[in-house]
């Protein structure tokens, strides 16, 4: 294992070598706008004025509530950034989402959020604030993995902290970050997991005869697949290692009704949680819209369009009006940051099963299609309403954002390279900027490209679609040739015409900037656990 992580390192500093940190001062007049504080952390771009006006706020909200924020993260499973109507879909598509366009409109509504480009790699990142390739999370954990290694062995869990600073802790829903001992949710910091180990097809395909006949009707083969040992229940987890199966999942029904079942217990839990004095941070991470989708019962038909993908939105988009009116009749809606998005753009591959994105690409590319998503800061009274941005936002600052509304920002890790920022002043202050300067996109162990200001470069690869939709069966990697590719995307944002050096003078100065990022892999070398 070590000699594979040299090996990586070598092909990262490649990419990197000869270059140390940005300059200790900011020039708000330079392309590269950050202060760089230490070896060990993301550098961002200093508001002292916003940062202070934030601080304000937060300091008024304590005094008058004494308490700190709870935290709510509404995580879907392979939303399209232009399914919700706010974003340019909603009934327009066929498929209204009333409540995710009521907290964009009474909220912050970000254009430019970004995740990673698969699943596993954003849920770890946003729980670790750092990078997959950082942890060895590069891609999804699959039915018959084996890792080598235990990542969270050594990693640092945002529920974790959160609890140390005497919030309570919850994560409802999807995991897929692992399920072998060790590697479970609460096991790695959350007090309580109600949920599921993996994603949704991984279940539902055991059971459809129809879609997957080659499996479901043959003994020999169901039987193979069932001895890898996926578990496919409805778990119940809890931090002091009891786990328990609270549903046993027997046929495509309980994957259908299962995002109601999970949304019954998140109403409970606000609901018991708000009697007590502490605050909470809850992940509800979503099933759906993951394919395969089975709308539940209730839900069948309720969108225009009637394909199961657009019931299964209008049923996601349902549970959110839910869970955000229980917290308004517990009486804890205006103490609750509330952010709603989505692990990845749309998997295209399993159209019309499948959500929508107007940008290039899809899941499993670092295209926008595949990693810009939505994103939905809504804070009743500390969020100014009817706010639009296109400053970045990546997922991973969900990390230091919430150790800063929990006042518990000196816990953030000093022992590792940490890739989040701190947003909060960004998402609080009225018409704020963001503090991050630059998002960086990696394939597992591939640097693939960079976007700072509304410039992106592709470095060394990019990924196209081998047959139209198959951005993942049957995807293609393509040298970019003699120069990296430089999209402007205000002007082209579906990154199909490269300006080059032609038309931008940012070619060498974003080049510079990945030879900076990449020289922190030669400080704080990358894990490799087997993936």
């Amino acid at each position: 294992m070590r000699h594979d992580r040299l090996r990586m390192v070598g092909r990262i500093i490649g990419l990197s070598a000869g270059l140390a940190g940005s300059a200790a001062m900011a020039d708000m007049t330079s392309f590269d706008r950050t202060v760089t504080l230490n070896d060990h952390q993301q550098p961002a771009i200093p508001r002292p004025d916003q940062d202070a006006t934030a601080a304000a706020e937060l300091a008024a909200f304590e005094a008058r509530t004494d308490q700190k924020p709870n935290i709510v993260i509404l995580l879907i499973d392979d939303m399209g950034w232009g399914d919700p109507g706010s974003y340019g879909g909603g009934e327009a598509i066929g498929a209204a989402t009333p409540n995710m366009d009521r907290l964009a409109a009474e909220g912050l509504r970000l254009t430019s959020t970004y995740a990673q480009q698969t699943c596993t790699p954003t849920r770890s990142a946003m729980l670790t604030g750092r990078l997959p390739i950082r942890t060895g999370l590069t891609r999804p954990i699959l039915v018959g993995d084996r890792i080598t290694a235990n990542p969270w062995a050594d990693e640092t869990s945002l529920p974790a902290i959160l609890g140390e600073v005497g919030y309570n802790t919850l994560l409802v829903g999807k995991w897929h970050i692992g399920e072998i001992e060790g590697m479970r949710p609460h096991e790695v910091g959350f007090d309580e997991f109600y949920g599921f180990y993996g994603a949704q097809k991984e279940i539902t395909q055991e059971f459809d005869a129809n879609r997957y006949p080659d499996l479901v009707l043959d003994p020999y083969m169901l039987g193979a697949y069932e001895e890898l040992g996926n578990d496919i229940n409805l778990i119940h987890g809890f931090s002091d290692g009891r786990t328990e199966v609270a549903i046993p999942t027997l046929g495509i029904e309980d994957m259908a009704e299962a995002d109601l079942r999970l949304r019954d217990f998140t109403l409970q839990k606000i609901a018991e949680l708000s009697q007590d004095d502490a605050p909470f941070f809850i992940e509800h991470a979503f099933m759906k819209v993951h394919t395969d989708n089975y709308p539940s019962a209730e839900f069948t038909g309720a969108s225009a369009s009637g394909f199961p993908y657009k019931d299964s939105l209008v049923e996601v988009d349902s549970i959110i009006g839910d869970i955000v009116d229980a917290l308004d009749k517990a009486g804890e809606l205006e103490n609750t940051f509330i952010f709603v998005t989505s692990d990845n753009g749309p998997q295209m591959d399993m159209w019309p099963d499948s959500g929508f994105t107007p940008f290039h690409g899809a899941k499993g590319t670092t295209w926008e299609g595949g990693v810009r998503v939505p994103g939905i800061a809504y804070w009743p009274g500390m969020i100014a309403p009817g706010q639009v941005s296109d400053g970045l936002f990546d997922l991973m600052d969900l990390f230091n954002t919430s150790l800063s509304l929990a006042g518990a920002l000196d816990k953030l890790p000093q022992d590792r390279f940490m890739d989040g920022v701190d947003q909060t002043s960004f998402l609080l202050a009225d018409n704020g900027e963001s503090l991050r300067e630059h998002v960086y996109f990696w394939m597992n162990t591939t640097f693939m490209a960079l976007r700072m200001h509304e410039y992106k470069i592709h470095q060394h690869v990019v990924m196209n679609e081998g047959s139209p939709f198959l951005w993942i069966d049957m995807a293609t990697v393509q040298d970019v040739g003699t120069a990296p590719w430089l999209f402007n995307l205000y002007i082209n944002p579906k990154e199909d015409y490269t300006v080059g050096h032609r038309m931008s003078p940012w070619l060498a100065t974003m080049g510079a900037e990945m030879r900076e990022h990449g020289a922190t892999f030669a400080r704080f070398p990358p894990k490799n656990i087997g993936l």
